[in-house]
């Protein structure tokens, strides 16, 4: 998919330049990757959409499972697979476009998203070859449904402080399980159950637990303000008898299973809700297009064609990322051997050097998704507002996003936690970078004029000054604060969004000038609209979130002088937003939807 070269990890993109050919983009797609999108559409077409009444309003969520089983036959629950098992094995591009295409299904895509996500891959990347051959098959067919317990009453994000117990028997043949979990999805029709407990009370550990364990049941539905079709029910387990050959890794190491999954979670939400907005632009554009008022359509309105335009923008640069950190994954998994024994393992370590582009794409995209569904609504006005249109759905159906996976909140803190801990650990040569940085800032400022500029070579200029400004707020932080930055959440938060924002831009720029290398201009050019767009308003808002976190760093003359380092970085002429506005909404009204 990428071209040898030299092992790159997760955070490097601050650091370093990347070359347009280096980055993989939706453009960059294969015919069996296109082919499997179709047939995700053709499923969703003929088996799910006949039960959208059923299942978003008639709650009927005993639908989900038979749907998995009509899905495993159609070859959508073995993706990440392993080829040995009965699956695909396939790469993680691959992954996230059926995630991103799934989308359309409504509240099924829950069903399927925790079962072949955080149901399934714990088996994948951690299971022993007896495991793996006792459960993968199944589940890559349908023939057993996966959920993952993690959750409690009393732990959600603190997830190491659950209270359900694991104690070996006196014959050290089985584990009873006690303790209640909370909020499952898949609950109510999973077969299997990957569930954490500690160990006498203290080794944080995985299991993978069997329906029909002794002790183990599972509440009611619970009652949710969307994804009305999709099961969600605590389990609870009252000496649940658990075999010992069912330790999913290792006794007291339970967080390393949870924490990669949802890992793994977070890139395959990102690409989930990148096909939301997508969804949200087709239902509201045919709309806008149709509808007239004071004998126009809407979508000759100014503030109309504003929502579309952003919405685009938005969309484009979060598909931008999400698959640009997909090549990233892969490459780094292709850097393996895949007859190794220990492959599978492996792979998830891979995918966990790059952490922070994980939660960056779980993050932008679910909040981009907001925007989308926010505004998809408005431009449909008291119509958005009924069941009879979809919007209304896909507002209510979209909040979870936010909190699945790890609330923003806390993905927010592990950006910058991540990027700090890679540096601590020479992963990342990031101190180096904010010396360099602070250097430059301090010394005297360039009074050189810019020429003419050609294709993109302003946001070129910007995604690098954005560059520097990520890592000198937060090396200016780490240094004043040290091991006590953690305590000191705003700061970490505006420097977790500036650092998104650069990597938003820079992948849409990349995006841009690789399919300009390419020819096509006007895609290229449409491409650089929206960039451009979505660019010029976020360094204008990265300013304020650097601002924001010097103002809680420093104070006096130290605080004036990185403010004013700070404005020499962000310094840039403002776009003619109505002009970009106008030229994005045209070719999306044109097509009744997202296009690039």
């Amino acid at each position: 998919m990428l071209a040898e070269k030299v092992h790159v990890t997760g955070g490097q993109f601050l650091l370093d330049d990347t070359a347009p050919a280096d980055v993989f983009t939706p453009e960059d797609f294969d015919e069996t990757q296109r082919m499997i999108a179709d047939t995700v559409r053709e499923f969703i077409e003929r088996s799910v959409a006949p039960h959208t009444e059923e299942l978003e309003f008639e709650k009927k969520v005993e639908l989900g499972k038979p749907l998995l089983k009509e899905a495993g036959e159609a070859g959508l629950l073995s993706v990440d697979v392993p080829e040995a098992y009965g699956g695909m094995g396939a790469p993680k591009a691959t992954t996230m476009l059926v995630s991103e295409v799934m989308a359309r299904a409504g509240s099924f895509v829950a069903w399927h998203g925790a079962h072949c996500g955080i149901g399934t891959l714990p088996i994948v990347y951690f299971g022993t070859p007896e495991q793996k051959a006792k459960y993968l098959p199944g589940l890559a067919t349908g023939e057993l449904v996966a959920a993952y317990a993690l959750t409690e009453p009393e732990s959600g994000s603190d997830a190491l402080a659950a209270r359900t117990t694991a104690v070996l028997s006196p014959d050290q043949t089985h584990y009873l399980l006690n303790g209640t979990k909370q909020y499952i999805t898949n609950a109510g029709g999973a077969d299997v159950f990957i569930i954490f407990a500690k160990v006498d009370g203290e080794k944080f550990t995985a299991f993978i637990v069997d329906r029909d364990s002794p002790g183990l049941s599972v509440g009611p539905e619970e009652r949710k303000m969307g994804l009305k079709g999709s099961s969600t029910c605590a389990v609870i387990l009252e000496d649940a008898k658990v075999p010992v050959e069912n330790v999913l890794g290792e006794i007291g190491r339970g967080h390393v299973v949870a924490f990669n999954i949802l890992n793994v979670g977070r890139f395959k939400l990102g690409a989930g809700t990148l096909g939301g907005c997508k969804i949200a632009l087709e239902h509201a554009v045919p709309y806008v297009k149709a509808r007239r008022q004071f004998g126009r359509p809407l979508s000759d309105f100014g503030l109309i064609r504003a929502k579309i335009a952003d919405v685009a923008a938005r969309t484009f640069v979060a598909e931008s990322m999400v698959y640009r950190t997909a090549g990233l994954l892969d490459q780094a998994i292709e850097s393996l051997e895949r007859t190794a024994p220990d492959f599978d393992r492996k792979s998830i370590e891979a995918v966990g050097q790059f952490t922070i582009e994980c939660s960056i794409i779980k993050v932008f995209a679910t909040e981009a998704l907001a925007l989308a569904a926010e505004e998809g609504l408005q431009m449909l006005g008291g119509y958005g507002f009924c069941e009879d249109y979809p919007l209304e759905r896909i507002y209510r159906d979209e909040r979870i996003n936010r909190i699945f996976e790890g609330t923003n909140e806390i993905n927010r803190m592990l950006i910058p936690g991540v990027i700090l801990r890679k540096a601590l650990k020479k992963e990342l040569s990031f101190f180096a970078a904010a010396k360099r940085v602070a250097e430059e800032l301090l010394g005297p400022p360039s009074f050189e004029e810019a020429g003419e500029l050609g294709f993109l070579e302003e946001e070129a200029r910007l995604v690098a000054a954005m560059k520097k400004a990520c890592v000198a707020v937060l090396g200016f932080a780490a240094q004043k604060f040290g091991e006590d930055l953690k305590e000191h959440q705003e700061i970490l938060a505006d420097v977790a969004d500036m650092v998104m924002a650069t990597y938003a831009c820079e992948s849409g720029l990349l995006r841009a000038l690789k399919q300009a290398a390419r020819g096509g201009e006007e895609r290229a050019r449409l491409m650089a609209d929206m960039l451009a767009l979505y660019a010029h308003d976020a360094v204008d808002q990265l300013e304020i979130w650097g601002r924001n976190a010097l103002a809680q760093s420093a104070e006096g003359d130290e605080l004036r002088t990185m403010m004013a380092g700070l404005r020499r970085l962000t310094k840039h002429l403002p776009k003619n937003r109505e002009r970009l506005h106008d030229a994005i909404a045209a070719r999306i009204v044109e097509a009744g939807g997202y296009t690039v």
